[in-house]
């Protein structure tokens, strides 16, 4: 809840303003395509541009270059006959629909057009100053003229006269402007399409991502509530549908989570309430002390008060067992269980755990075998929670077991492990729940006193020590709870038996 309200101070500290994932990609995979088709439509205009001007340039230059070699040879056929043949050659200029030849003298005045109008004084000629300062006696402008686009081509002649100095060839890029203009009509029209396709198809992608990333939003808030009743549809086999069954996985984790803690509350609450009556009911009763009557009970006699302090006496250590098993679980899970290592005997811990259920074993009609090894087994390890482990798991095995039923002990071992095996011919656990039997909280049989956790520290306590542990059981037939370590030998310092 702190965590939620200092982001909440954060968003408005910083003026953070809420978007949905699918106006994110929107505007983000917009932008970058909008920016794409418009340096590809700019590209598009400069290369049809540089074609199509470049294409009426070379055309009017070849235009001026033969008109030139046409004029040298009047030239030098009829010298006398220059002036009239150049006029001539303007005013039936076969190409004047494609084009507009004019005559330029000295003074840089148009004197004769092939249109058969003149234009003004102040008629702009870049084209002409160039190809008077021009090596090759030529000039080229391409730009505005008249209104319109035009490209005009100026050709200084060899043998000038007073009224014609220099031939100028116009033409109009009207048409070629209108054909650039469709093409990039044409450009813009796919680019109005490609960003329409992407923004339809993007925004039914995104809304499946997103109604699922809603809906799976709706019921991580029900989760969080305590409302498992709910799970995501799977309808793809993608990363959200993976996304999906993880978190349907993650729910059913929660869902038995919290059904185990349930039944760990209960099945406490009540392993509990069970030694905490008895104590308080013998010490109500043993209040007065021997052969003193109480307000209710009278009188009773030593036998009475021992049985009474006996059983006041075994409720407690019940509880503290149990108290200890929760308090070495909260070390585990926090990570502040430690270990007191030091090299070991295992097989004298497994005993010294044999010696506590021996009497129990044999006042409940049950037996308990065990067959001595006849060697040593030195493993590095702490003791008390070595013995801790064997105590757990005969105490399990005596548990569950029913009157003149067995126990038995084994111990293996070879170069590498020992092997601590506890086989009792119990009530077993469902093939279902034998996974689970190592999880916190678990219990396969309800029916039992024990925390549920017992199993899950042993486990634990075990994988601190390097080695492992393996139950085996069938349901109605019993359990076989092994337990393996590994020598002291595999620690590099061999012992000397």
């Amino acid at each position: 809840m702190e965590r939620l309200t200092e982001m909440s101070e954060y968003i408005k500290i910083k003026g953070l303003r809420s978007r949905s994932l699918a106006s994110r990609w929107m505007t983000n995979t917009l932008s970058v395509v909008v920016i794409v088709l418009i340096f590809v439509n700019f590209g598009v205009y400069y290369f049809a541009k540089q074609y199509y001007y470049g294409s009426a340039e070379s055309y009017m230059i070849s235009e001026a270059n033969a008109t030139q070699t046409i004029l040298r040879r009047v030239y030098e056929d009829t010298a006398a006959n220059y002036s009239s043949e150049v006029r001539e050659m303007i005013e039936g200029f076969s190409k004047k629909d494609q084009m507009e030849l004019m005559s330029v003298n000295r003074s840089g005045e148009v004197t004769l057009s092939s249109s058969g109008f003149k234009p003004d004084e102040d008629y702009y000629m870049p084209d002409y100053d160039e190809a008077l300062e021009s090596d090759e006696n030529m000039g080229v402008y391409i730009g505005a003229g008249r209104g319109e686009n035009i490209i005009a081509v100026t050709i200084i002649i060899d043998n000038p006269s007073s009224s014609y100095n220099a031939l100028r060839f116009v033409t109009s890029l009207g048409m070629i402007d209108a054909r650039i203009g469709g093409i990039m009509l044409t450009c813009v029209i796919i680019s109005v399409f490609i960003i329409s396709v992407i923004a339809l198809t993007g925004f039914y992608f995104v809304k499946s991502i997103c109604d699922s990333l809603v809906q799976m939003g709706s019921i991580a808030k029900k989760l969080a509530k305590g409302d498992f009743s709910e799970r995501i549809p799977i309808t793809a086999n993608d990363e959200i549908g993976q996304l999906s069954l993880a978190f349907n996985e993650m729910a059913d984790e929660l869902e038995n989570s919290e059904q185990i803690k349930n039944d760990f509350i209960s099945s406490v609450s009540h392993e509990l309430r069970t030694p905490l009556t008895a104590i308080k009911g013998w010490s109500e009763t043993l209040s007065g002390g021997p052969d003193k009557p109480t307000a209710d009970k009278g009188a009773f006699d030593d036998a009475t008060f021992n049985r009474g302090m006996k059983v006041i006496t075994g409720e407690t250590a019940r509880l503290e067992q149990m108290v200890e098993e929760l308090l070495d679980f909260s070390r585990i899970q926090s990570g502040r269980l430690t270990l007191q290592m030091d090299k070991t005997d295992i097989i004298a811990e497994l005993e010294d755990a044999l010696l506590i259920y021996i009497d129990k074993a044999k006042k409940e009609n049950k037996t308990l075998s065990y067959n001595e090894p006849q060697f040593m087994c030195i493993v590095y390890g702490d003791k008390s929670r070595l013995r801790q482990v064997f105590i757990n798991i005969i105490d399990n095995a005596v548990k569950y077991t029913e009157p003149e039923g067995k126990i038995d002990i084994t111990v293996t071992k070879d170069d590498d492990m020992v092997a601590i095996s506890v086989k009792d011919t119990g009530c077993g656990i469902a093939a279902e729940d034998l996974p689970k039997v190592k999880q916190k909280f678990f219990k396969a049989n309800s029916t039992k006193r024990g925390s549920g956790i017992g199993l899950a520290v042993v486990d634990e306590i075990v994988s601190m020590h390097g080695g492992y542990l393996e139950v085996n059981s069938e349901l109605g037939k019993g359990t076989e709870v092994t337990v393996m370590f590994p020598l002291y030998e595999r620690k590099g310092e061999p012992f000397d038996e």
